[in-house]
């Protein structure tokens, strides 16, 4: 049995393609395809598995878990959990993305030993953006100018965090996933995870699920806890980041994909065409094949479309 893991991001359409894949599941199954999500995951199987405190039962858990799922003749078990990854409030106490995806994940590969993880990032400002609503509805308070000027100055970009990931699962292929692309095609996704070119169809705007709330919902929740909605409020939009560090942001951004087009150093592959078929070809084109020279992976992008 195929172990994948489906990573997130959060606030990158990872609570829309849970269901989707729900909706989807006993097609899936008639497959071999079985998708553990969070109501899976979140009821103890993952718990401490990912923490410094890991004990060998906690490993055996999940492995027993496994091997049960395999043993009703599951043959590819795809995990959907962003947490695994690490959580909102932990990004924003660390002001960068994902500051412990390393150690995480390297755990959790002992735990899995996955095949194949797949990483869905966004933007950093529009990230941030909807990182931050999400939160403020869950009683953080705004994010201050000290704490935006932290995150600005963090300069943590996708790239560094796939690069971490890479590292933390040097045996599994690494598969990158643009939001902005694959927002509305969570069955394209459900391909570049499963290697099925004809998955399931999702019908486009059928799942649009955990949105981020509008102004007045974010205005209210702020009022109602004591605080200005002013400062983060422009042009009647959620807009916490200022517009210079916002264009930082989306620079970074673009430096991050034409990293990942010019083939990531050899550590992921990127899926850039959310057709389904090209999508499930893409990904699992020499997937496996790490650390290949820059010439080789460039090659391979382009011949993919």
């Amino acid at each position: 049995m195929n172990v994948v893991l489906h990573l997130g991001a959060h606030r990158s359409a990872s609570t829309s393609f849970q269901c989707y894949a729900r909706s989807v599941a006993a097609p899936l199954a008639a497959r071999g395809v079985t998708v553990w999500d969070p109501r899976r995951t979140r009821t103890g199987l993952l718990h401490n598995v990912a923490a410094r405190t890991a004990r060998p039962r906690d490993v055996g858990r999940v492995r027993l878990a496994s091997a049960a799922e395999a043993a009703r003749g599951t043959r590819c078990l795809v995990v959907s959990d962003e947490n695994m990854i690490g959580t909102p409030r932990a990004c924003l106490r660390a002001r960068r993305l994902y500051p412990d995806i390393g150690e995480r994940m390297a755990r959790l590969g002992a735990a899995f030993r996955p095949t194949r993880a797949v990483l869905q990032i966004r933007a950093q400002d529009s990230w941030w953006t909807s990182l931050l609503a999400y939160l403020v509805t869950r009683s953080a308070p705004p994010p201050d100018p000290v704490a935006l000027a932290a995150i600005v100055a963090a300069r943590r970009s996708w790239r560094d965090v796939v690069t971490d990931l890479a590292c933390a699962l040097p045996d599994t292929a690494i598969v990158v996933t643009p939001f902005e692309r694959f927002a509305d095609a969570p069955d394209a996704l459900m391909a570049a995870l499963t290697a099925d070119p004809v998955p399931p169809r999702a019908a486009p705007g059928a799942f649009r699920a955990n949105r981020a709330p509008s102004s007045a919902v974010l205005a209210a929740d702020l009022s109602d806890a004591g605080h200005p909605a002013a400062p983060c409020l422009r042009d009647g939009r959620w807009a916490p980041i200022p517009d210079a560090a916002a264009a930082s942001m989306r620079e970074a951004y673009r430096d991050d994909l034409y990293w990942l087009r010019a083939g990531a150093d050899g550590l992921a592959r990127y899926v850039e065409d959310a057709d389904p078929a090209r999508a499930a070809q893409t990904a699992t084109s020499a997937a496996d094949r790490r650390g290949q020279d820059d010439a080789g992976d460039q090659d391979r992008l382009e011949g993919s479309g």
